[in-house]
């Protein structure tokens, strides 16, 4: 079979991001120098800390926290967990719980911090937390927490006296510890029938004004239980563009911006870091085409992952051949990434065709406007890749609440075939947060299962050290070859830009929850 060049695909893939990455600049000029009022962090005051994002929150509702685009805000500045995982080391660390142990095989056993107060002035204590995590993982509202992290699976909870939460599992969970890291604590006066909009919660910042569409305001909590942070306001903005939100790091009119990339313009402002994000093609599996595992197989062989990286994201990408990066517990090191091989893909196709599958009927491919740096030119690119295997592809950009709704059940049904761009970060550090949510039957992610893949990951869960490593390496390896339900592309390296007068530490946790209380002024 003939195969094109690695030089002359990336050439065709670089022209193709330059000319849109052209008109998105040329579009985002005219927004670049917009006004900013408050006191700077930048100019080495602490009234105001500016953060631009590249979109709006859709909610701050705590139980969906693990939302990015929600957590970015929320997660250990506004509200805060019983325990919090150290992104650098992996280690889990007190918070609003101050020791635990487990005390009987599916017995865990929780002391709680005295002399915390919710921004609401509710008291906390084993009550409050027990409330959170009932409302979170056994109510019915439908938290994205409770399918992200705990499946169809409740937990009891009880709070035996003032300081002392007893919390117990169906069968046991090794790393529940972990897992109650995702539940941020709100008042006990937090509705359990509805979602609230702004939470009330334990953290070093309230929320104070949000003017949707403009900007949100977060006003430092004089009460906080834990060391003052350094500013007395935070304010967020939001901007699409990755080259507006540079341009407000070089103009003084941010002192953090999330989401760059070089070409973005930030210059020597720019910080990079590995984070923990995977991209990939995510495939609806009970609609044809897509219910057959000769088309799942033809889209992985006609994307060009290294000329993807090479020439988009050349700047610490990594091409990935499964949905978590190296560092997580249960990466497999012995699977390779697809190759690029698009007469396979042809084939492939043509031999479905041929059997009687409607490879003519149009796969929408939902991908979420500023959801990461050239997210347009990306979804651009696959939809050319996979319409060359001889697919019928409709690329549809969509906000982050239309996203919402093809990516978390209940979900889109009535549009045919969904093959969705997906932005997985396993925040956690361990593979059941990742494979529970994707591949297990019913899920929250997961639009088909397999069975023999059921068992493998339902065995997995209870293991622990290396037996628990080798049971995720083989639950990735399955998927791979009997099931095929997502299309890896790459592991990311991000960016934010940092004012100088600002200092901040980026770790891989930072596009999740930028937690406020780690960023200082510089001296």
């Amino acid at each position: 079979m003939k195969l094109s060049s690695p030089h002359s695909r990336t050439a065709r893939l670089a022209g193709a991001a330059a000319g849109i990455a052209a008109i998105t600049l040329l579009a985002s000029c005219s927004v670049a120098n917009s006004d900013s009022d408050g006191d700077s962090a930048g100019g080495g005051d602490a009234a105001t800390l500016r953060v631009v994002l590249p979109q709006e929150p859709p909610t701050l509702e705590a139980c969906d926290a693990n939302l990015t685009s929600t957590g970015v805000v929320v997660r250990s500045t506004v509200t805060e967990p019983l325990v919090e995982r150290n992104p650098t080391t992996g280690d889990l660390e007190p918070l609003l719980a101050t020791d635990w142990e487990q005390t009987g095989d599916t017995e865990w056993t929780f002391t709680v911090r005295e002399g915390v107060t919710f921004q609401d002035g509710a008291a906390f204590d084993a009550a409050a937390a027990a409330y959170s995590i009932d409302r979170a993982v056994n109510g019915d509202l439908g938290c994205n927490v409770e399918g992200y992290i705990f499946g169809d699976d409740d937990l009891e909870v009880e709070a035996t006296d003032a300081t002392t939460l007893v919390v117990t599992t169906p069968s046991p969970d090794p790393i529940l510890p972990l897992k109650l890291s995702f539940i941020e604590i709100v008042s006990p006066d937090t509705s359990n029938t509805e979602f609230v909009r702004e939470p009330s919660g334990t953290g070093p910042y309230a929320i104070s004004d949000w003017q949707a569409g403009t900007k949100l305001t977060l006003e430092r909590n004089d009460e906080y239980w834990g060391d003052a942070p350094e500013f007395q306001t935070v304010e967020y903005q939001w901007r699409t563009e990755g080259t507006v939100r540079a341009a407000m790091i070089t103009s003084g009119e941010a002192d953090i911006a999330l989401g760059l990339s070089p070409e973005d313009g930030i210059g020597d402002l720019g910080v990079s870091y590995p984070n923990n994000e995977t991209i990939a093609l995510r495939f609806s599996g009970e609609t044809a085409p897509l219910d057959d595992i000769r088309i799942r197989q033809a889209i992985n062989y006609a994307i060009d992952r290294e000329g993807i990286v090479s020439s988009l994201y050349p700047d610490g990408d990594k091409v990935a051949a499964q949905l978590i990066p190296e560092g997580i517990v249960g990466y497999n090191a012995d699977l390779e990434p697809w190759p690029y091989d698009l007469e396979k893909a042809k084939s492939l196709v043509a031999e479905a065709k041929a059997d009687g599958v409607p490879v003519d009927t149009k796969i929408i491919m939902p991908v979420r406007t500023a959801q990461f740096p050239k997210v347009s030119e990306l979804g651009e690119v696959l939809r050319e890749q996979v319409a060359q295997a001889g697919l019928n592809v409709e690329l549809r950009m969509v906000d982050t609440t239309q996203h919402l709704q093809y990516q978390l059940k209940p979900f889109v049904t009535n549009e045919g075939p969904i093959s969705m761009l997906v932005q997985h970060g396993n925040q956690a550090g361990d593979a059941q947060f990742t494979v529970e949510q994707y591949m297990l039957t019913g899920a929250a992610q997961a639009e088909f299962g397999d069975p023999g893949l059921d068992a493998l990951i339902n065995e997995a869960r209870n293991l622990t050290g290396d037996e628990r490593q080798a049971a995720y390496e083989e639950v990735f390896a399955y998927e791979r070859e009997n099931v095929v339900a997502l299309a890896p592309i790459a592991h990311q390296t991000v960016m934010l830009g940092l004012a100088e007068g600002v200092n901040y530490e980026p770790n891989s946790s930072t596009g999740d929850e930028l937690r406020i209380k780690e960023v200082s002024i510089a001296g």
